[in-house]
Order: structure tokens, then C-alpha cells, then sequence
């Protein structure tokens, strides 16, 4: 059986070794590190396909990991690579206009109307960046706020209070942060409407604006609760602030287009991961007369050598050629679900603690007695026996985050098959956490 192999980790320890001594920490991103989860040296991935990774041990991994959430139509779809090779074929970096910004943009708006106007950029990250200094512009005001543990990438500003990455290292959130920059944030709890009120009522006339994800993929997954995002809405206009919806990882993730939770709308919004098709990407975008502040329009200035490069632009619209198919995101929103009744029936069966929190084609697990519904409640969870829930998938050939503040991710090329050896595998992997509990 799939789930009885014998784990071998020898060539991964060695490229591990030898990474450490030219690449920080051994890794190009915190978040691959295993220091979450004992600290023993990553799995070194020597190609991906479809619904698998491979390791340099020659080993097999059903991915859930899905590169933290981008990659869902599998590892290397022919279509996603036809348009890649097109497009690097035809110049993989202009430094003048081209075609397929227009038309990638032009379909990005039939999809999410809301971005009435919107500019390409290279990752999430430098579209929240981007947006927090557009909505300054926009207002003339310095404050922003933000939910406790909601990651909006690695800009100062937002660097705290944040989830996923630095709440797994266990490292100060604002380190290298200078105090002028934090006093500007103001952090509340994510689904705590009195917070919310009351942070108004002390900083609102400050507040440039409002930040959120409308579904949190960043401590887990979290829906907001009934009348939160509504609240956040009626709180920026009374206020003056603009509300920033954070969709970097939700948009094109549960449905086509935007969340639209609640059917609230933000004044603007940042996308990436599943955009690029599997390539680097960013975008943000919303009201016209808001984004006009923008250079070379207004006097926001923002800039980059590779913002709308043509090969990250076509790989994206070649992805979403593929999530346009119907029935695409019920049969995502049915694999997560299968996967997220095992995990509570296997742990149940196992005399074990676990709260599952599932939405669309996502789901996240949390060893904790008490339901996840913001940051504090994901922070109480075992991170001991997620550790152990790791690695015993990863032995028996699933591939997940290393951390308890991420996701699972479903993806078009996961087959029956996968699922049924998946089932099988969480089973076998919650009844060794048992016995070490």
C-alpha cells in the first residue's frame, strides 16, 4: 500500500545541506522551511505534474500544498503550457505596451466588475503595497487597519499582527519595522464587530483605510461571520476610509471572479497566485476616480520592469479558460469536502480533538477543542500534534503546508483515485498521531 512505504530522505537532507551554505536558511521563502514542525530538513521537490510532486529521493507526494494556492489546475496543464511557450516564443519581456495586458485586463473586469480601472504588478505583496499608498493619496490620511493575523505580504506596514509565515517561525511580526511605521497600524480581531467599533469611534478620521481578507487563507481558512463584512462597509463609509479587500488568495480560488461574500463590495481590491496561471503576478484595481491617483495619471507613483510581463499574462488567461468550464468549482468545493469529512471522522474515530474549517475548495485542520473563527482561536491550536499530522502524511506520501496556519488545496488534476488513497492515508496518519498524543 501507498500509505505503509518506507520514507527515505536522504538526497532532500543532502540538498538541504548544500543550499544552507548559498541560500539564506537554505530556502527562497520562510515558508518552505520545516522550522514549524521540527525543523528537520525540507523535502526537496525535483519536478511536479499534475496532481503529484516528486522528490529527489524518487518519492511520490499527492499535493494538497498546490504552492500555498495558486497552482489549480495541476502541475504543467498542457493548455497553461501552450500559452506559456507561445508567449515566451513571442518576447517574454517588452518594456513597452502590448496586447495582452489590454485583453487579460479587459477579461479580469467582465469577471470582477468592481475593478473598474486596474494595473498589473509582479506579486501579491506589491499589490497590497501598492494599494495602501493609493488610498493614503486618495484621502490625505496616514492610518490603516488590519485583522489580527491576516498576512496582506511582507511590505513594513502590514508586517503586523500577521499570519501564516511569521506566526509559524514564532518571530516578532514587526522586527526591522521602525516604530513610526507600526504606530500607523491598528490591528482588531477578524469577526469581532465591537472591536471594529470601536477602533472607529478612536482612530476612524485617521484611517486611510480598511484592510481584509473577505475569506481568511491566512491562519487557516475562516469565513467572516453573518453582517461582518456589511459592518466593515458601514464603518469606511461613515468614516471616509476605503475598504480593501485582500483577494490575493480568494479570488478565482471558490468561484469565478471575486468572493463576493455577502455581496459587500470593497472600493479596491488585490489579486495574484491564481491569476499568473503558475507564474509570478499581481494586479489591483477598483473605483476609477481612486485608482486616477496613480502615476502616470496622478501623484501616487508605482512602477516596474516587469509588471505585465506577457508570459505570466497569458499563463494566466490560459488558466482561467479552464475554471471557466462549468461544474469546474463544484467538483473542487466536492474533493475539499470528501477530504474535510475524513479528517473529522478519522479524528473522531481516533479519540482526537480537531476543528475543520472548510470553504469552496479549501479546508484547514486545527488540533483544538474550540471552533477557529480569528486569529487567537488558530493560535490555540496543537502545533505539536499538527507537526505529527505532517509528517505522518508526508511519510505516507501527501504533501501539505508545514504549518497550522495554512490550507489545504484542491485542484482540477486530483482523480478518484487520489482521493481514495488520500482517505486512506489521513486515517492511517491521525492513528499514529493518537498514539503519540
Amino acid at each position: 500500500m501507498e500509505s505503509e512505504r518506507i520514507y527515505l530522505n536522504s538526497h532532500s537532507i543532502r540538498w538541504s545541506e548544500r543550499a544552507q551554505s548559498v541560500l539564506l536558511g537554505g530556502v527562497n521563502s520562510p515558508s518552505r522551511s520545516y522550522k514549524a514542525v521540527g525543523g528537520q530538513a525540507p523535502v526537496t521537490i525535483a519536478c511536479a505534474q499534475g496532481a503529484y510532486l516528486y522528490d529527489v529521493d524518487g518519492q511520490r507526494y499527492i499535493d494538497y500544498l498546490a504552492a500555498f494556492g495558486p497552482v489549480i489546475a495541476g502541475h504543467g496543464h498542457p493548455h497553461i503550457a501552450a500559452a506559456v511557450t507561445a508567449a515566451y516564443e513571442e518576447g517574454s519581456l517588452i518594456g513597452a505596451p502590448t496586447p495582452w495586458e489590454t485583453l487579460y485586463a479587459e477579461r479580469l473586469r467582465m469577471a470582477i466588475p468592481e475593478l473598474t480601472r486596474l494595473r498589473f504588478v509582479n506579486s501579491g505583496t506589491e499589490a497590497m503595497m501598492t494599494i495602501i499608498r493609493v488610498s493614503r493619496a486618495y484621502t490625505g490620511r496616514t492610518k490603516v487597519l488590519k485583522c489580527a493575523g491576516c498576512y496582506h505580504g511582507h511590505s513594513d506596514l502590514v508586517l503586523v499582527a500577521a499570519g501564516s509565515g511569521p506566526s509559524s517561525l514564532g518571530i516578532p511580526d514587526s522586527a526591522g519595522v521602525p516604530e513610526s511605521i507600526a504606530r500607523d497600524v491598528i490591528t482588531i480581531p477578524y469577526n469581532d464587530v465591537a472591536a471594529l467599533h470601536d477602533a472607529m469611534a478612536r482612530y476612524g478620521t485617521e484611517l486611510a483605510c480598511v484592510m481584509t481578507e473577505p475569506v481568511v487563507g491566512n491562519f487557516g481558512i475562516v469565513e467572516p461571520s453573518p453582517g461582518y463584512l456589511q459592518a466593515l462597509r458601514d464603518a469606511c463609509d461613515a468614516s471616509g476610509a476605503l475598504l480593501i479587500y485582500d483577494e490575493v488568495i480568494t479570488a478565482f480560488r471558490f468561484r469565478f471572479g471575486a468572493v463576493r461574500h455577502d455581496e459587500v463590495k470593497p472600493d479596491l481590491m488585490a489579486l495574484g497566485k491564481i491569476i499568473g496561471g503558475g507564474l509570478p503576478i499581481g494586479a489591483y484595481g477598483g473605483r476609477q476616480d481612486i485608482m486616477e491617483q496613480v502615476a502616470p495619471l496622478g501623484p501616487a507613483y508605482q512602477a516596474g520592469t516587469m509588471a505585465g510581463n506577457p508570459v505570466s499574462l497569458r499563463a494566466g488567461m490560459a488558466c482561467l479558460d479552464l475554471l471557466e468550464a462549468p461544474g469546474t468549482y463544484e467538483r473542487l468545493a466536492t474533493t475539499a469536502k470528501t477530504l474535510a469529512d475524513a479528517v473529522r471522522s478519522s479524528a473522531q474515530r481516533h479519540h482526537l480533538t480537531v476543528q475543520v474549517n472548510r470553504y469552496g475548495g479549501a479546508f484547514a485542520a486545527y488540533f483544538t477543542e474550540l471552533p477557529v473563527t480569528d486569529y487567537e482561536g488558530a493560535k490555540r491550536a496543537d502545533g505539536r500534534l499538527f507537526a505529527l499530522f505532517f509528517h505522518a502524511l508526508r511519510e505516507r506520501g501527501v504533501m501539505i503546508a508545514p504549518s497550522k496556519y495554512e490550507a489545504w488545496f484542491t485542484t482540477l488534476a486530483h482523480s478518484d483515485d487520489d482521493i481514495a488513497v488520500t482517505l486512506a492515508i489521513i486515517d492511517d496518519s491521525l492513528a499514529q498521531v493518537a498514539r503519540h498524543a
